[in-house]
């Protein structure tokens, strides 16, 4: 059964950092694209970053680059979305999602149509 679960999230300060994870069971995530995503009510999901797990292509979307982080754990077949300087616009349930890239895959995108399963997410609170 495919599962992904995100955890990590909570409340923090402006400023702040957390470290969003998302574990993958019942399937290996090495020929996987991942991406993060956040919704805030009433809006659409937005793709914030995404890695290719086979050779370690990323991409940030503006409102995170520089601050946000992700990255490949292998051993425990997760990805992880370090999160810093976080603000309070910051603030939203974030969401992973995976994408079969294959053996010749060699990027990732993260618009969300291009994914076919999802975890259930994890809110993110920024506030004082």
């Amino acid at each position: 059964q495919v599962q992904l679960v995100e955890s990590g999230g909570g409340l923090v300060q402006p400023g702040g950092s957390l470290r969003l994870s998302c574990a993958a069971s019942g399937f290996s995530l090495d020929l996987y694209a991942v991406a993060w995503f956040r919704q805030v009510p009433g809006e659409e999901h937005e793709g914030i970053s995404c890695i290719n797990v086979r050779n370690q292509y990323t991409y940030y979307a503006d409102s995170v680059k520089g601050r946000f982080t992700v990255s490949v754990d292998r051993a425990k077949n997760s990805v992880h979305l370090q999160l810093r300087r976080l603000k309070p616009e910051d603030t939203a349930v974030y969401f992973c999602a995976v994408d079969w890239q294959g053996p010749l895959g060699s990027e990732c995108t993260a618009r969300a149509d291009e994914y076919t399963y999802w975890g259930q997410g994890t809110q993110v609170t920024v506030s004082s």
